[in-house]
C-alpha cells in the first residue's frame, strides 16, 4: 500500500465522521448576502449545478464590503447561521459567495493588553537610554546590554502577532459552532495532519470545512463553478510547475521558509508520476510565458506583484506563498496573486487576507497530493493540510471539486 493510500484510510476514521468517502451536495451550506447585488442568484445558480438542495442556502443581510467588523459578523452572520447548523447536523462544509465579507477587522485591545505593551516600551526605552550612555562600557558588558535590547524587541514583536485579532471571514466562520475561543492570534486546527499526534484546543465536532465562491466578478464567479464542474467530469491535462527557492536539503529537520521550500521539492517528486511536472529551484521566479497549460502551480516570493507566467486549464488550482495575497478580491488595480489568477482562469486558489506568517499556509505537499489523487474535495485536501483556525487563510473555488486528472487511475 503507498503512503498516500494509508494516509486515506486513516482519514477515513479520523475525517469523515458522517459515514460519507467524500464530501457530498447535500453536506454543504451555502451563504449569500441579501445586501450584495448578484450574491443570491449566484448562489442558487451554483445550488442548481451542484444539485444541492434549496434549503441549504442561509440568507445574511450585512455590509458588501470586503471587510466587516467583528460586532457585525457576530450580530448578523453568527445568529442565522448557528440556527441552521442545530436543525441540520449533516452539513460538513459552508461556502460563501461573492458579495459575503472577504475579512474581519478585529475589536481593538483590551486595557490590559495595552498596558503590557506600554511596559514591554518602556523597557525596550530603558535599554536604549543604558545603551547610549555607556560608551565607556568594556565590550563584555555593552554586548550584554545589546543581547538585552535584542530579546525586548523581540519581545514586543512576539506580543504584537498574540494582539493581532483580524481574521478572514471564512477561517473565522469555520468555528461557528464553537461557542467560545481566543481571538488573539490563530487556533490549532484539529484536522491538520501535522498535529495528529498532538492535542488541540478545539474540538473536530466543532469544525466546519469553509471556502468560498469569489473574484473580481458576478462573471468569474460562474466561470470557476462552470470550470470546476466541467474539468471533474471531463478529465484535467497539463503541467504542474512548482517553483522552489532553493535546493532541496533532503531529510533534515526544518522549520520556517526551509520546511515549506522543502515541501514544494516534496510535492513536485510526488506529482512526476501524474503530470508533466516543471520544478523552478532558482532564486528567480517563473517569467512571462514560462508556463502554459498550467494545471498546477505552488511557488514564492514576489509580494502582492502577480507574475503574468501562466496559461491556465481549465480547472487548473495553485496558490503563491506570500504575506498578502488575498487582502482583495475587488480592487482592479491590484497585483495581488489571488486577484489576478482568478483574473486569467484559475478554478481555485488559496492566500491570507493579512500577514499570516509563513507556518499558517497550507502545507504544499499534503494539499496538492491528497487533491490531485482525487478521493478527497477541494474543501476537505484544503481541511487536512491547514495548521490554524481563526486566522487569515482563505479557500477560493468549489467545495466539492474532485480533481480528475486524465489517465489517472485510483
Amino acid at each position: 500500500m503507498k503512503p498516500l493510500e494509508i494516509w486515506i484510510c486513516f482519514l477515513f476514521g479520523l475525517f469523515f465522521t458522517q459515514g460519507a468517502w467524500a464530501l457530498e451536495p447535500s453536506e454543504v451550506l451555502v451563504i449569500a448576502n441579501l445586501n450584495a447585488a448578484k450574491s443570491q442568484g449566484l448562489a442558487k445558480y451554483y445550488m442548481a449545478q451542484r444539485k444541492i438542495p434549496l434549503q441549504n442556502l442561509v440568507l445574511i443581510w450585512m455590509t458588501d464590503k470586503e471587510t466587516c467588523t467583528r460586532f457585525e459578523y457576530e450580530a448578523k452572520a453568527i445568529p442565522p447561521i448557528r440556527r441552521f447548523l442545530d436543525a441540520n447536523p449533516q452539513i460538513r462544509a459552508m461556502v460563501t459567495l461573492f458579495g459575503v465579507p472577504l475579512k474581519i477587522r478585529g475589536p481593538g485591545n483590551l486595557p490590559e493588553e495595552t498596558q503590557q505593551m506600554v511596559r514591554l516600551n518602556t523597557r525596550k526605552t530603558a535599554i536604549e537610554k543604558q545603551l547610549n550612555t555607556t560608551a565607556s562600557l568594556d565590550p563584555l558588558k555593552r554586548q550584554a546590554i545589546q543581547t538585552s535590547l535584542a530579546q525586548a524587541k523581540e519581545n514586543i514583536r512576539r506580543f504584537k502577532i498574540s494582539l493581532d485579532k483580524n481574521a478572514s471571514f471564512d477561517s473565522e466562520l469555520s468555528l461557528v459552532k464553537q461557542e467560545t475561543y481566543g481571538l488573539n492570534s490563530w487556533q490549532p486546527n484539529p484536522f491538520y495532519l501535522g498535529f495528529k499526534d498532538q492535542l488541540t484546543k478545539i474540538s473536530k465536532s466543532k469544525v466546519m470545512m469553509t471556502s468560498r465562491l469569489d473574484g473580481p466578478s458576478a462573471k468569474i464567479v460562474r466561470r470557476i463553478i462552470d470550470d470546476s464542474i466541467e474539468a471533474e467530469r471531463e478529465g484535467i491535462s497539463g503541467t504542474a510547475y512548482f517553483d522552489a527557492r532553493w535546493k532541496d536539503p533532503g531529510e533534515k529537520k526544518l522549520s520556517g521558509y526551509a520546511f515549506y521550500d522543502r515541501s514544494i521539492h516534496t510535492a513536485a517528486q510526488f506529482h512526476s508520476t501524474l503530470l508533466p511536472v516543471v520544478l523552478n529551484d532558482t532564486q528567480d521566479l517563473f517569467q512571462p510565458g514560462d508556463c502554459p497549460n498550467a494545471v498546477l502551480y505552488c511557488g514564492w516570493y514576489s509580494l502582492a506583484k502577480y507574475i503574468d507566467a501562466f496559461q491556465w486549464a481549465k480547472g487548473s488550482v495553485g496558490y503563491h506563498i506570500a504575506s498578502s495575497e488575498a487582502v482583495t478580491l475587488r480592487r482592479k488595480d491590484s497585483q495581488v496573486w489571488c486577484k489576478r489568477m482568478l483574473d486569467n482562469g484559475i478554478a481555485a486558489t488559496i492566500g491570507p487576507t493579512g500577514e499570516p506568517y509563513v507556518q499558517a499556509f497550507p502545507v504544499p505537499e499534503i494539499f496538492f497530493n491528497f487533491l490531485t489523487e482525487g478521493y478527497l474535495t477541494l474543501a476537505e485536501s484544503y481541511m487536512v493540510s491547514l495548521p490554524f483556525l481563526s486566522w487569515k487563510m482563505v479557500l477560493i473555488g468549489d467545495p466539492l471539486y474532485r480533481m480528475n486528472i486524465k489517465g489517472h487511475t485510483k
